[in-house]
C-alpha cells in the first residue's frame, strides 16, 4: 500500500518541516480532508528520522488545527467545511447513560424549572386573550407588553434597556445571526477574540462572511492589536463576550472597555456585546451598551437562565439600526412565536423566574467552590457563579489524548479546537462546564476522574519529545 511521503527541504528543524509539509498538503488537496496520515513508525523509516520527530511533527500539526488526533485510531486531516465540533450534539447525555456530560454549558438541572414551566402554561391557558394572540401574527419586535416584562427584569439582573430599545428574537444564535445580516454584507469582515462562541463561527460561514482573529488574554481583548488588525484589514463589527468570556471565561477590564468604546468610535466600527451571563455580579463591570449606546448591539437569552428549548431572547439596538435588524427578522422568520414570548414573560411575571434564579446562583456557587477544591492545582479560571470553568493543561499534555481518556471513564469535556476562529492554533486546554452535571454527586464523581487524570497521567498522554 502506497503512503504519502513528503519531500522535507533539509534546511530547518525536521519535525517543523514535516508539520509544514502537512499544511502544505492539506491546502493544495494533495491530503483531502479526513485522510488518514501514515503511520508515525512508518513514515519515520521511509523519511530517515526518528519516529519521535514524527510525534513532534503531528503534534506541531495538530496545534496548527491541520489534522485531529484519535488515540487508537490515527491522525488525520481536519474537515474544515463540516459541521463545526460543537454543534455535534446540544443535549446532555441521558442520566441512565453512565455518561457526566460537562462539555455542554447548560443550566443545573432542577425539578423547579419544569414546575415553573407547568405553572406558566396553566396561567396561559386561562388567559383567553393570550391564547388568541398566541396564533394570530405580531410587530416583529415582539408584542409591547412582552417588551415591558422582558425590560423590567433585565434591569433586575443589572441590565436596564428601555422596552423601546428591545426587539424580541429566538435566542442567542437568531440574535448573532441578525445582528451578522444586518451589520455586514457577504464578503465583509468581522473581527472577534481568536478564540470565540462556535455560534459565531458557524454563522459566519453561512452568511459568507470573513473573520479577522484578534489576540486576547486574562483582561480580555488585545486592544492594541484590534487597533493594528482594523490598519491590515478593516472590519465593519467586533463581536465579543465581554463579561464571561466563552470558553476562558476572561472578563474585559473596565480600562479595555473605555479604550474599546473611544476605538470603535474611531474607526467606525459596530459592536456586537454577546451578554451571556447578566446574572454574574462578583466584579461590576459597565456594559458595552452603556459606554457606547448609538454603535453596540446587545444579544441577551434566557437559555442559561430558565431554559435553552424555550428559544427566547432579546437584542438592544440604537433606533438608527431598528428598521434593519427587523427587517432581517421578517426575512428570516416574520416574528418571533408569540406564544414561547407570552410563556416566558409569565413565568416572569409569577416571581418563578426570580426563584429558581436564586436557587440556580447558589448552586453554581457551590459547584464552582467544589471544582476549586479537586482541581485547585491545576490553577482553573473561572467566576464563582459562572458554567464553566478554563483549564489549561499542566506540562507537555495533548488535549486529544486527555479527552480521550476522560471519555473512557465516562466523563465529557470541550477542546479548544471548537473555539478556534480560522486558522488559529488550538492551546493544549478544555473546557469543564460544571453546571451541565445532573446532580452534585455526578459532578463530584467527574472531578475526581479529571483530578486523577491530570495528576497522574497515562504515560500515552504526554508527547513524545
Amino acid at each position: 500500500m502506497t503512503i504519502w511521503i513528503p519531500v522535507l527541504p533539509g534546511q530547518g528543524p525536521r519535525y517543523r518541516e514535516l508539520a509544514d509539509a502537512i499544511a502544505t498538503a492539506t491546502a493544495s488537496g494533495e491530503l483531502t480532508a479526513g485522510a488518514k496520515l501514515p503511520p508515525q513508525r512508518r513514515l519515520a523509516d521511509a523519511l530517515g528520522v526518528t519516529v519521535g520527530t514524527v510525534t513532534r511533527a503531528y503534534a506541531l500539526a495538530e496545534q496548527r488545527g491541520v489534522v485531529t488526533a484519535r488515540v487508537g485510531s490515527g491522525t488525520y486531516v481536519r474537515d474544515t467545511g463540516a459541521p463545526h465540533p460543537a454543534f455535534d450534539h446540544v443535549r446532555r447525555a441521558a442520566p441512565d447513560s453512565g455518561i457526566v456530560d460537562l462539555s455542554l454549558s447548560l443550566p443545573p438541572p432542577h425539578p423547579r424549572r419544569e414546575a415553573s414551566l407547568a405553572n406558566a402554561m396553566r396561567s396561559i391557558q386561562h388567559d383567553p386573550a393570550l391564547l388568541r394572540a398566541a396564533i394570530d401574527y405580531q410587530p416583529e419586535a415582539g408584542q409591547e407588553w412582552q417588551r415591558e416584562v422582558i425590560s423590567g427584569w433585565l434591569a433586575t439582573l443589572g441590565r436596564a434597556v428601555p422596552a423601546d430599545e428591545l426587539l424580541i428574537n429566538q435566542g442567542g444564535m437568531h440574535g448573532i445571526f441578525l445582528s451578522l445580516s444586518a451589520l455586514l454584507s457577504p464578503g465583509e469582515r468581522l473581527a472577534a477574540e481568536r478564540l470565540t462562541y462556535p455560534g459565531l463561527i458557524s454563522g459566519l460561514q453561512q452568511l459568507s462572511l470573513k473573520s479577522v482573529a484578534i489576540a486576547h488574554d486574562q483582561e480580555g481583548i488585545d486592544i492594541d492589536a484590534l487597533a493594528r488588525a482594523f490598519e491590515q484589514q478593516p472590519f465593519r463589527a467586533l463581536y465579543l463576550m465581554p463579561d464571561c468570556h466563552n470558553p476562558t471565561t476572561a472578563r474585559l477590564s473596565e480600562t479595555r472597555r473605555h479604550a474599546l468604546v473611544a476605538l470603535a468610535r474611531e474607526r467606525q466600527f459596530w459592536l456586537i456585546e454577546d451578554d451571556i451571563h447578566p446574572q454574574l455580579d462578583d466584579e461590576p463591570v459597565t456594559p458595552l451598551y452603556r459606554l457606547a449606546p448609538e454603535c453596540t448591539v446587545t444579544l441577551f437569552s434566557v437559555a442559561k437562565l430558565l431554559g435553552g428549548g424555550l428559544r427566547v431572547g432579546a437584542m438592544r439596538a440604537p433606533p438608527a439600526l431598528q428598521g434593519r435588524l427587523t427587517a432581517a427578522l421578517r426575512a428570516q422568520s416574520w416574528m418571533p412565536p408569540p406564544l414561547m414570548a407570552s410563556l416566558v414573560c409569565r413565568w416572569i411575571e409569577s416571581g418563578d423566574a426570580d426563584a429558581l434564579l436564586q436557587w440556580q446562583r447558589e448552586e453554581l456557587e457551590w459547584r464552582f467552590d467544589r471544582a476549586m477544591e479537586r482541581l485547585g492545582e491545576f490553577s482553573p479560571r473561572g467566576h464563582r457563579g459562572g458554567f464553566y470553568l478554563w483549564l489549561p493543561l499542566p506540562g507537555e499534555l495533548r488535549t486529544s489524548h486527555v479527552v480521550s481518556q476522560l471519555q473512557a471513564q465516562g466523563v465529557n469535556v470541550s477542546t479548544a479546537e471548537s473555539f478556534c476562529l480560522g486558522s488559529v492554533s488550538a492551546p493544549q486546554a478544555i473546557r469543564v462546564c460544571i453546571s451541565a452535571a445532573e446532580s452534585r454527586e455526578a459532578l463530584e464523581h467527574a472531578l475526581r476522574i479529571i483530578a486523577t487524570t491530570l495528576g497522574d497521567p497515562d504515560p500515552m498522554l504526554w508527547q513524545t519529545v
